[in-house]
């Protein structure tokens, strides 16, 4: 099986949002906005992507 990757990048901004959901960002390695990360496409990464959907954007 291929290892697939997924892109991610930061569109908001983190201020007023939850401190779990900057954590998550955080544990994607995304910092600032339009920081764009390059990441294995495993069900961790999906379930970190899927809680802050609104803050990023997925490239494929």
């Amino acid at each position: 099986m291929a290892n697939t990757t997924v892109k991610v990048r930061l569109v908001k901004g983190l201020r007023g949002c939850q401190k779990r959901h900057r954590l998550s960002v955080k544990g994607l390695g995304l910092r600032k906005i339009n920081d764009l990360r390059e990441l294995q496409d495993t069900p961790s990464v999906r379930g970190l992507i899927a809680q802050v959907h609104y803050l990023v954007r997925v490239e494929l």
